[in-house]
């Protein structure tokens, strides 16, 4: 099994990587089929008009997700890594008040979004709850292409024939040849035992099948600084978050108050939580306002790992770019493992595949770059996942804002303490990496719909009748 860091790690928008990165792409995708010759085209047929359909999970926290807003985007040619955050609502606005989409290379299509953007929430698509359906019609009304979307978690899309290839091929080689194709944390001990090789060298070394050392380092590199950006971004940024909800931003100002402790030499036992938090509050600020961020794996939970990469930088004098990439590299490799045997996303399994993932990965990365062994690298990304468990998805108003900003902030802090832990220890732990993503997958499996990324319990209903 091999996905790369940069599926992992991928550059987009906020305030979603399911909800938002993932329409953008689907219409992407879309536009480039209508252009192709994958479907039996009838002769003299032109596709004139367009029109989207959401369900499941994108039907009830569309709205609150920007979701119907992305499509909207994505029918316009604008892709989630390429797109300008600032130019967003302008492009929205100029297809409303059109009503027509005007993607590069094409003739441009017919596309009111009062009218041609369905809302659905009575209709699940199956094959998975983060489902959209694309349609294409000629002047005259009629069909003349539909293809049906799954926005799987952290980004990714995949149609109906290739989720249904996916499930039947969960367990089957990967495709691209690499030499440590591990698809388990048991797979990952026993190549690392066998080659004498780190998680993260094993890592670079699958990469490397596929690249060029000097590619990698640029991707990875580049990766960082995307991360980075956005923490000072939202810390340098006050006033309310958009959607309704009047969120406060509050990453600036804590911030500021940390910047004079520290000035002062004042003591505090909880600087370096305080300085997690607020790093990693400050990414999913700007995520939430729909700024340039990271997937990690996902937007969601886009603040757990660049947080404890700032903090390694901040706090371990030996810190450096090396260890930054050795970091990413290993928190990809755990990521992997859990995105292929279990879920990143939400609306499948819950928060616990959000942000107990991304705590898993960063627990990971930090303690590879103090020097564990994989063993102590798999017990301390166990750890972290662990103590997910059961974690709802339940956003209020279906904004990437309650509780998700500051369950980010727990989460890096809980990335930490589960990376010490383990650095204390041999690598002998009672409960083995791959049997909590299994326990994952199957708490997620038996959580009630409700509490999976439709804002139809929780907090999303308490908060609100309170």
């Amino acid at each position: 099994m091999f996905l790369s860091v940069f599926d992992v790690f991928k550059i987009g928008v906020g305030p979603s990587s399911s909800h938002t990165m993932g329409p953008m792409t689907a219409a992407n995708r879309f536009l480039e089929l209508i252009l192709s010759d994958e479907w039996p085209r009838p002769a003299g047929a032109h596709v004139t008009a367009l029109k989207a359909s959401l369900h499941g999970s994108l039907a009830y926290t569309g709205i609150g997700h920007g979701t119907g807003n992305a499509v909207i985007i994505g029918l316009m040619g604008e892709a989630p890594d390429k797109v300008d955050p600032d130019r967003m609502d302008e492009i929205i606005a100029e297809v409303e008040r059109t009503g027509r989409v005007t993607p590069p290379g094409h003739p441009g299509y017919n596309f009111k979004p009062k009218d041609d953007l369905v809302y659905d929430k009575k209709t699940p698509l199956p094959g998975h709850a983060n489902a959209m359906r694309l349609t294409a019609l000629d002047r005259d009304g009629r069909v003349l292409l539909t293809q049906v979307y799954f926005s799987i978690g952290g980004g990714f899309v995949v149609t109906e024939t290739e989720l249904l290839a996916m499930q039947k091929n969960k367990k089957a080689a990967s495709t691209q040849k690499v030499p440590y194709p591990f698809a388990s944390a048991k797979e990952m001990l026993t190549m690392a035992a066998s080659s004498g090789l780190s998680i993260a060298q094993m890592k670079r070394a699958n990469e490397e099948a596929v690249m060029d050392r000097a590619t990698l380092d640029a991707g990875l590199d580049r990766i960082w600084d995307a991360m980075s950006g956005c923490i000072d971004r939202g810390l340098k940024q006050d006033g309310r978050l958009p959607g309704g909800l009047n969120v406060r931003r509050r990453a600036r100002s804590i911030h500021d108050k940390l910047q004079e402790e520290w000035r002062s030499n004042r003591q505090n036992p909880l600087l370096a939580n305080d300085w997690l938090s607020v790093y990693a509050m400050a990414v999913n600020e700007e995520n939430a306002a729909g700024g340039r961020v990271v997937t990690s794996p996902t937007n969601g939970a886009a603040g757990v790992v660049p947080a404890t990469v700032r903090y390694y930088l901040h706090f371990h004098p030996e810190a450096d770019q090396e260890g930054v990439r050795d970091y990413l590299l290993t928190a990809a490799a755990i990521g992997g493992i859990i995105k292929h045997n279990a879920s990143i996303s939400g609306a499948e399994v819950g928060c616990q595949g959000e942000v107990g993932s991304a705590s898993a990965m960063a627990a990971a990365g930090l303690a590879a770059v103090m020097g564990g062994s994989p063993e102590q690298i798999e017990n301390a990304a166990e750890i972290a996942l662990e103590h997910h468990l059961g974690m709802t998805c339940d956003p209020i108003a279906g904004l990437v804002q309650v509780p998700c900003i500051e369950r980010n902030a727990l989460g890096a802090v809980k990335a930490v303490t589960a990376a010490s832990l383990a650095m204390k220890g041999d690598g002998e732990h009672f409960v083995p990496l791959d049997a909590c993503i299994e326990t994952m997958r199957q708490t997620g499996n038996d959580m009630n719909e409700k509490y999976k990324e439709t804002s139809l319990g929780g907090l999303a209903v308490n908060v609100v009748e309170c």
